[in-house]
């Protein structure tokens, strides 16, 4: 243990000896793990908001064959027969309306809910800022998503418009469902009559079922039932209600998975040529060292030690750069009215750290060993 400890000493005096070197190395990998993040948590972000899980409950009940929020139209009076189907726990009416219906970074979502019901539909929901009850006292109050609010820099008080809609913020939640922490809930009656959509219309239900069994059975019956009326429903579980409305983000964000095999090639290339010159420079002293009693598996647990070291080091910068950046901007990406917040969490944070070292190590291996078979005499002579 001791000489293992008195070789990474020695590997942190051999960096610490070519700084400029060394830093170089850590700048460059500090970016590409920067990239590599970036990318993480872009397909981080859109398998939370995609795959499903046991802990699924939700519903969401469209008009059929739409294509964007306007254009799905139900009566709210669809919300009570909903209520009377077997395995549902709640019914909530929303009206949404959008700033853009298509893909965009900056989509701004208002949905609309009957007042008292938002927080019975949603006990999990938490006010971080202003209340509740000052959001019940105005017609035009909002009650923003944590990160929709981080985005835009609003807090209660402030007022802010966009889609055509004015409203004034009266609080700040959040929530574990990413969906809530990027719209503006605002009164249902508000946003009808700024929309112009009319007061009995709605652009969706969102449900709540017993059991997540009951998901399928649920959705079925639901479309069953209004499968005659004049507005027929498409109902889906909410993450499959996402990955259909925004299959182009959803493509898009597939496309990106390259960027980080590059970053990473890139970043096991960089330290790999760094190691490389660092042995080639180093001949007469590891040379010595071995002259010295020090084993070849020594001297290669010394190139080793190097690479995981910058490694990390760049995997560290590189990670808190990104987690940094990507919480100051707070990107936003939506399609339909559904939104994906980039946000890091601490998989991505730790599973970035953690890349840093393996691609350090063994990109460190092939100088190790380069370094391990060079003849002492053949050394020393150079």
């Amino acid at each position: 243990m001791t000489s293992i400890l008195n070789l990474l000493r020695l590997s942190w005096l051999q960096l610490s000896r070519h700084r400029v070197r060394s830093l170089l190395t850590l700048l460059g990998v500090a970016s590409g793990m920067f990239l590599f993040t970036s990318v993480e948590t872009l397909q981080r972000s859109l398998a939370v908001a995609t795959e499903a899980t046991a802990a699924d409950t939700t519903l969401v009940v469209f008009r059929e064959n739409r294509f964007c929020p306007s254009t799905s139209r139900l009566p709210e009076h669809f919300a009570d027969e909903i209520r009377r189907i077997d395995g549902v726990r709640e019914v909530i009416p929303v009206q949404v309306v959008v700033n853009n219906c298509g893909t965009s970074l900056d989509v701004v979502a208002f949905r609309g809910v009957p007042t008292g019901l938002l927080t019975r539909y949603a006990p999990e929901i938490e006010i971080v800022a202003g209340s509740e009850a000052e959001w019940a006292k105005r017609d035009d109050g909002a009650l923003l998503g944590e990160v929709f609010a981080q985005r835009r820099g609003l807090s209660p008080g402030d007022r802010f418009d966009a889609a055509g809609v004015t409203v004034t913020v009266s609080g700040v939640l959040r929530s574990p469902n990413p969906q809530d922490n990027n719209v503006a809930y605002v009164k249902l009656p508000f946003l009808q009559q700024a929309s112009r959509t009319g007061l009995g219309v709605v652009t969706q239900f969102n449900v709540r079922v017993e059991n997540s069994d009951d998901l399928t059975a649920v959705a079925a019956a639901i479309d069953e039932r209004f499968e005659s009326s004049q507005a027929p429903t498409d109902t889906k579980p909410e993450k499959a209600f996402f990955a259909e409305s925004a299959a182009e983000l959803v493509e898009l964000i597939g496309f990106t998975r390259w960027l980080g095999v590059g970053a990473v090639v890139a970043v096991g290339a960089l330290v790999a040529n760094a190691l490389l010159l660092v042995v080639r420079g180093r001949v007469k002293e590891n040379a010595v060292l071995r002259t010295l009693g020090y084993p070849g598996r020594a001297i290669a647990t010394l190139v080793v030690s190097e690479g995981g070291m910058l490694g990390v080091a760049g995997g560290v910068a590189g990670v808190a750069l990104a987690a940094g950046f990507l919480h100051w901007q707070s990107f936003t990406m939506g399609a339909e009215g559904q939104t994906l917040s980039i946000q890091p969490d601490a998989f991505v944070v730790l599973s970035g750290i953690a890349m840093g070292l393996l691609l350090g190590v063994f990109a460190s291996l092939w100088p190790a060993y380069q370094a391990m078979r060079q003849p002492i005499v053949h050394s020393l002579r150079n």
